[in-house]
């Protein structure tokens, strides 16, 4: 018998993905993270390394997140600081393993905070950290245009 079921490729979302390897020693000339063995981490980049920009950096030159968290509800507004403490407390925990997990910019605007990031999970990581420490209502989804991940965490 002859199996007629055919892989299916997943569209590619990510237009700030690499299509290939960088040749190294490369380093982003913005934000000082080192492309090594593949991956972008935090170490020095020896002199002869090429400056490149790196996919977070050029995110954020083109203001075009893949993550986007909406912060809503009363609890927000009454607890701010304390709200945008552990979403900045993620954020930096995230981003000393992963140099292309960062937020991009935090707005604040009538009765909600917006936070843009330059990877989907670092705004889903920030929604499920918000949602274990303060419980609430929490939803993700994905956008068709760009695959942008929309979190929203509301209480």
């Amino acid at each position: 018998m002859t199996r007629r079921d055919r892989l299916i490729r997943e569209r590619e979302h990510d237009p700030y993905k690499l299509r290939q390897k960088l040749h190294e020693p490369a380093a982003c000339g913005d934000c000082g993270a080192r492309y090594h063995k593949g991956r972008w981490e935090w170490t020095a980049a020896p002199a002869e390394a090429a400056r490149v920009i790196c996919p977070a950096c050029q995110r954020v030159r083109d203001d075009y997140p893949a993550g986007v968290l909406t912060l809503r509800g009363e609890f927000n507004l009454r607890h701010r600081e304390e709200v945008i403490g552990l979403v900045r407390n993620v954020e930096d925990r995230e981003t000393r393993r992963h140099p292309q997990k960062r937020i991009m910019s935090v707005v604040e605007g009538e009765g909600e905070v917006t936070v843009k990031t330059t990877e989907a999970a670092l705004a889903r990581n920030l929604g499920t950290a918000l949602h274990d420490a303060y419980d609430g209502k929490l939803d993700y989804h994905y956008t068709d245009e760009g695959g942008v991940l929309r979190v929203l965490w509301e209480r």
